[in-house]
């Protein structure tokens, strides 16, 4: 089964959009409520961010992991080369912002949780019942409000003669989190490896929502929302421009049950290590 796009105002929106996820871990929605200009808005502001040396006074915090990357801080897990990107950390509750941009990222940030709360509703409503029973909550309330909500907004400069030619944008990775939601990126690259180990282009239009399980669900679901492996490749010399992507990682808090081997938080410990972000 391929990875369905999903119209939102259809009636049957959200068994198909769980059936997806269940089958391919991914989802992509057209016609959502979230606003283009809002959308545009952001992307021009944060091109505006890493255009500017200004981005520096924003170095990331080891221990919070807020604020600025710089270029190829982050591999993915197993792999020794750095992804070929830069990107930023949004925490709105606690963590810092850049004061010389707007504040529509932390608007878009609050529409991309709405509906992402609304999608775990939706996970929840259409798990089979015997899977529903292992969540030691509803799945939307171990999401709700937690500090570890994070937007990340990735830059991911054109590629140039002297990157390792055996380096990606992102390379071959699962999410951590419970779902992702993705404003999808301003240009193509994301591809999904099928259960079939073949890679496959994600088709989406700019401005359209991509959704995919992360780790934390799959291990809460015990695997029947599959945290499917994705990463971004290179363009083409053709089309060697910058890419911009926004996900927001939707995570439990803290403290929430998973399963009986993890809680949120030390899952979430376990695998920034092997990120090397920890």
């Amino acid at each position: 089964m391929d990875t369905l796009t999903t119209d939102y105002n259809d009636p049957l929106f959200n068994e198909e959009f769980v059936k997806s996820l269940h089958h391919t871990g991914f989802a992509v929605i057209k016609n959502h409520p979230i606003s283009s200009t809002l959308i545009n808005k952001v992307y021009s502001d944060w091109d505006l961010f890493f255009k500017s040396d200004e981005k520096h006074k924003y170095i990331f915090d080891y221990e919070k992991q807020d604020g600025y990357f710089p270029f190829r801080s982050e591999n993915a897990y197993n792999k020794e080369e750095k992804d070929l990107k830069e990107f930023f950390h949004i925490y709105p509750s606690w963590g810092r912002y850049p004061n010389f941009i707007s504040k529509e990222s932390l608007i878009l940030f609050k529409e991309l949780a709405d509906l992402g709360n609304q999608l775990l509703s939706s996970i929840e409503k259409f798990s089979p019942i015997k899977i529903k029973q292992k969540y030691s909550q509803p799945l939307n309330k171990m999401a709700h409000n937690s500090p570890q909500n994070l937007m990340r907004v990735i830059h991911y400069p054109p590629i140039r003669p002297s990157d390792n030619p055996d380096a990606i944008r992102a390379g071959a990775h699962t999410d951590i989190n419970l779902i992702t939601v993705l404003v999808s990126g301003s240009q193509p690259g994301l591809q999904v490896k099928n259960k079939k180990g073949k890679w496959v282009n994600i088709e989406s239009k700019k401005g359209e929502i991509v959704i995919n399980n992360g780790d934390m669900l799959q291990e809460a679901s015990s695997g029947y929302f599959p945290s499917t492996i994705h990463r971004v490749i290179n363009p083409k010399r053709t089309n060697n421009l910058s890419r911009y992507s926004i996900p927001l990682f939707l995570h439990p808090r803290p403290e929430v049950i998973l399963s009986e081997r993890y809680t949120a938080d030390s899952y979430l410990l376990e695998r920034l290590k092997e990120i090397g972000l920890k």
